[in-house]
């Protein structure tokens, strides 16, 4: 007889309707340690069923030292290609059998502590971590003992592993792309100066410049958001420059997004009048018109080494990086489409 509904059912009402020991249920719900008869097996499977019992999954995390549970923290998940890394991430994390908490930062530095700080309280059995900015709160995972792999370009420690892509070099390649057309000017929209990445993709603007003898610009980066709104921000205040520069690189997708939205208000045709470029980008850059010529990053790959490194993770300092390539579309100006791999 099944216990009331009201009543939270335990081991010992699997039991006592399967008719065999607590034990015995046990080793069917935890696949072991000791074999059971697939007719007792079945009877309990049945029991389970019939009474609605739920494993505890705290008991069973205290008992086998694992929470089944990652987590990851993101700068902003409204970012689209943050977004599609964390599905990937998600995806390849549930396909080992572990659920993935998110962790969203929305681009502050506190709350970034205060979600590490969530996430480790859960004692998940390990950390995906990409910063807001410069000073990402390594040194609390590591205290912590957690397993620790950054998403990010940061200086190589010990206890922490390191799945990256050279994004000076890719960005490099990016505006090295527009200079092959034999665009004059290439004006860039930057990230927020105080993260990383977006010190990272100036310098390879910088030195795709410098490569073809010509002398960076200080006034022609503009720093905003990661937004389609700070693209499209930044793009007015390039639309204000005495001369409009015929090439742009934007530091991502959903920055070109908003440019893009600037320019056809302001009836320029891309790349007719404009040429442009992006980093970071994700399926959704091949759907607009004229499709963004973006630099891309193989995140399937990406989450599946990602994982990897986690699993395996002993307590040293491993770096891995990761290939990039430039995915061609319409709006650099090239008649067609494809994909030109970069850096292996």
């Amino acid at each position: 007889m099944a216990p009331p509904k009201s009543e939270r059912v335990t081991r010992s009402d699997v039991a006592r309707v399967a008719g065999t020991s607590v034990a015995v249920v046990s080793y069917v719900i935890n696949n072991g340690p000791r074999p059971v008869a697939e007719a007792t097996r079945e009877r309990v499977l049945a029991a389970i069923k019939q009474t609605g019992y739920r494993p505890n999954g705290v008991a069973r995390a205290l008992a086998s030292g694992s929470t089944k549970t990652y987590g990851l923290v993101v700068p902003n998940i409204s970012n689209p290609f943050v977004a599609s890394m964390a599905h990937r991430l998600l995806h390849e994390s549930m396909r080992h059998g572990h659920v993935m908490l998110l962790g969203d930062a929305g681009d502050d530095r506190k709350r970034e502590q205060e979600v590490i700080q969530g996430l480790l309280s859960r004692q998940v059995d390990g950390l995906f971590y990409t910063s807001v900015d410069r000073q990402p709160w390594i040194e609390m995972i590591t205290a912590s003992g957690t397993p620790l792999v950054m998403l990010d370009r940061v200086e190589v420690q010990p206890g922490v592993s390191i799945l990256r892509v050279d994004e000076r070099y890719a960005a490099f390649q990016a505006t090295h792309h527009l200079l092959s057309h034999g665009y004059p000017t290439i004006a860039m929209i930057a990230g927020p100066l105080a993260m990383q990445n977006a010190q990272d993709r100036i310098q390879g603007w910088r030195d795709a410049l410098q490569g073809y003898g010509m002398e960076p610009r200080p006034e022609l980066i503009f720093s905003t958001s990661y937004t389609r709104q700070g693209g499209y921000d930044a793009t007015q205040r390039i639309l204000a420059l005495p001369q409009m520069p015929r090439a742009l690189f934007t530091s991502n997708e959903a920055q070109a997004m908003g440019c893009l939205r600037a320019l056809q208000e302001r009836g320029l045709r891309v790349p007719d009048d404009v040429a442009l470029v992006s980093f970071n980008g994700t399926d959704q850059s091949g759907f607009h018109v004229p499709a963004i010529t973006t630099m891309r990053q193989p995140v399937d790959e990406l989450a599946r080494r990602a994982i990897a490194m986690l699993k395996s993770w002993d307590g040293e300092a491993r770096v891995e990086e990761f290939p990039h390539y430039l995915e061609i579309g319409e709006s650099c100006g090239c008649s067609g489409t494809g994909k030109i791999m970069k850096k292996p």
